[in-house]
């Protein structure tokens, strides 16, 4: 529960909702309780004809003529006291303290039926029957404030949790975005997704019963307890010798509900793999014809958590019948000891003293009322346990996520960082995103201002790997990398992906305009700005003439009203736009029709000038682009040199040529 606790922290920050909210769960705990007494009234006042008038009066009698009794008792002891033998003094003097501390009793009850006594002459009806009717309106006005403050009460709880749980949102969104990349390459983006939403729900849902009945049905719980013990406390502790049984059960099924839950989310994470995957690549599944093969796919991991669930609905199911039976034993107790002591006028049970006078029926019967007012909150709270555990088993989920810290961050003292103009240096750089299988190694290449590199070589090599190190979506496990002279992670990482344009082999649009896919990244320029950036990206036209709404056109998700060229020069035109001193083209024509990539080539060819540019390929058009070309194997840097010279002297990269035109398939 402790990363429970630490979300109920975090709601705790909204104080006005929080003391708003105790309050109403406070004053309805007191009407609950206050409803159930006027049992005693209706037994020992309108059901014997009388109305309270009379009552009070009886009561401030009997009180008086307990006195006159006590008194007499205690002149008597006291003489006895002074003429009984050593071995009867002990029993006198017990008997005397008792007789003492009972006249106190009687004293202190007249003090308050003789202040009350006024108020009731004076407000209160002199009629049995205007007596009842007093005492149902009484009933009637109870329920309706009680009602009142409930809805209060559940409305304050809703703002509480709903606010605790946006902050935590915004917390694990912004984390989430801190987090390396391999933190979504490797884990996938579908656990993710239950944790915000699913495990979210869950956090909700628990945060909600916990400011909500888990605060307002115990008070309600202890108001009424508090009454019987008012009316006998001894005879209560009695009653409750079942709690510590009760205790210990739901302490077990607490815990083995936290694991079934655990469990259940662990599922529910993997059915959202299952469905990220096949919808993503629904063309392959149909292409292939594995529908069968992934409904069965499908069918098995919602199997394994339907059983999950299954486990969690058997717990559960203990919860309110334990609960039930705990709290009639508890009833059937106090029914059994209450009515001995009723109907044979006595005060002791075993020898064990109960009350200091025998119960009467309206005594008995509140007893009972408020026993039976407080185990209605307990069968109330026996629905709350699953979901309790649910949500703590959501909470630690959620906090193993948000407590981890990124591997690539900002250093404690960033250097400041111009805008690139002298070099960029890879200085034996090596990195393995498994330990001991590294994909680059010791790779040493320098790379002046200005210049277009083109990095070649088979599926697997590494040639994408490398270009990652730059925005330092992963720093090298050995080696620098240095930018006009400064090893990398001496930058802000703001400043240094700043300076860096990304135009990837799938290039990557939201479900947004045009207009404001293009200003991704550069969110401070004006229309005019993004439409200069499209025309040199040669996507000015067909935005105007073949979208529907031109820039106001959204492309819906990941571009998908788009071709793929149209995309790509919407993604190049976003990277014009930010006007990067470091141009990453990673395979950016590869997917694309050859008159959009000759369109393309054409755009870098003029926008590569005064920029550093790295080109990830396996096009021939590309490389007329480069200054140099970058031949990589098996994750090193085989030869460096222009198309002609690397053709001379690199049978590594003749061969590559050779093969249907450097027809190199996608990079590592």
């Amino acid at each position: 529960m402790k990363s429970f606790g630490r979300v109920i922290r975090l709601a705790l920050q909204y104080r006005f909702s929080v003391v708003a909210s105790l309050f109403c769960a406070l004053t309805v705990g007191l009407l609950w309780g206050g409803n159930i007494t006027v049992v005693y009234p209706f037994v020992e006042v309108v059901f014997k004809g009388e109305s309270l008038h009379d009552w009070v009066d009886a009561q401030i009698a009997d009180c008086r003529a307990k006195q006159a009794v006590a008194s007499a008792t205690i002149a008597r002891t006291t003489a006895a006291l002074k003429t009984s033998s050593e071995a009867d003094k002990a029993r006198v003097q017990s008997e005397l303290n008792a007789t003492l501390s009972q006249l106190k009793k009687e004293r202190w009850t007249e003090r308050a039926y003789l202040w009350a006594e006024p108020a009731i002459k004076r407000y209160l009806p002199d009629d049995a029957f205007l007596t009842l009717v007093f005492l149902i309106g009484f009933v009637f006005l109870g329920t309706v404030l009680k009602s009142l403050f409930t809805i209060a009460h559940t409305i304050l709880v809703g703002r509480l949790t709903q606010l605790a749980i946006f902050d935590l949102r915004k917390q694990f969104f912004r984390r989430t975005l801190r987090m390396d990349l391999s933190t979504f390459t490797n884990e996938g983006s579908a656990d993710l997704m239950s944790r915000f939403t699913h495990d979210m729900e869950s956090l909700s849902e628990g945060l909600s019963v916990m400011f909500g009945k888990l605060i307002r049905e115990p008070i309600k719980g202890v108001a009424c307890l508090v009454g019987a013990a008012l009316v006998s406390w001894r005879l209560l502790v009695l009653t409750l010798l079942v709690v510590p049984i009760a205790a210990i059960t739901i302490r077990w099924l607490a815990r083995t509900l936290k694991r079934a839950n655990r469990r259940a989310m662990e599922g529910m994470a993997q059915l959202y793999t299952t469905l990220e995957e096949v919808f993503r690549g629904i063309k392959v599944v149909k292409a292939f014809t594995m529908e069968p093969q992934e409904r069965n796919r499908f069918h098995n991991d919602s199997k394994k958590y339907y059983k999950c669930s299954m486990r969690i609905v058997r717990y559960d199911s203990l919860s309110h019948p334990l609960t039930e039976v705990l709290g009639i034993a508890t009833i059937s107790l106090a029914m059994l000891a209450g009515a001995y002591l009723a109907i044979t006028k006595q005060t002791h049970l075993f020898g064990i003293p109960m009350a200091s006078q025998p119960l009467s029926l309206g005594s008995l019967l509140l007893f009972y009322a408020l026993l039976a007012g407080a185990a209605d909150p307990a069968r109330k709270l026996s629905d709350i346990f699953a979901r309790l555990q649910r949500a703590a088993a959501a909470s630690d989920r959620i906090y193993t996520m948000l407590d981890r810290e990124p591997k690539v961050c900002d250093p404690p003292n960033p250097r400041p960082l111009l805008r690139h103009h002298k070099s960029l240096v890879f200085d034996g750089v090596t990195f393995a995103y498994t330990p001991g299988r590294p994909v680059l190694q010791n790779i040493n290449l320098e790379i002046q201002f200005g210049e277009t590199i083109a990095i070649v070589g088979e599926s697997g090599c590494g040639k994408s790997t490398l270009a990652n190190l730059l925005p330092r979506f992963a720093d090298p496990d050995q080696g620098t990398i240095r930018l006009d002279d400064v090893p990398l992670p001496e930058f802000r990482l703001r400043d240094l992906r700043g300076q860096i344009g990304l135009v990837t082999q799938e290039p990557v649009l939201f479900d947004d305009t045009v207009l404001e896919n293009i200003r991704y990244g550069s969110p401070q320029a004006t229309r005019e700005q993004v439409i200069e950036a499209a025309k040199q990206a040669h996507a000015h036209w067909f935005i105007e003439h073949e979208l529907a709404d031109g820039y106001e056109t959204v492309v819906g998700p990941m571009g998908g009203q788009l071709s793929g060229g149209q995309r790509q020069r919407i993604a190049l035109a976003r990277a014009i736009l930010r006007d990067p001193a470091l141009l990453l083209l990673d395979e950016a024509t590869s997917q694309i029709d050859l008159s959009s990539e000759q369109i393309i080539q054409r755009v870098l060819e003029h926008f590569k000038q005064g920029r550093t540019t790295i080109i990830i390929t396996h096009r021939l058009g590309a490389l007329t682009l480069a200054d140099r070309i970058v031949v990589i194997q098996d994750g090193r840097i085989l030869d460096v040199g222009t198309h002609d010279e690397l053709i001379a002297r690199c049978d590594f990269y003749a061969r590559l040529h050779q093969i249907d035109g450097l027809d190199l398939r996608e990079s590592a």
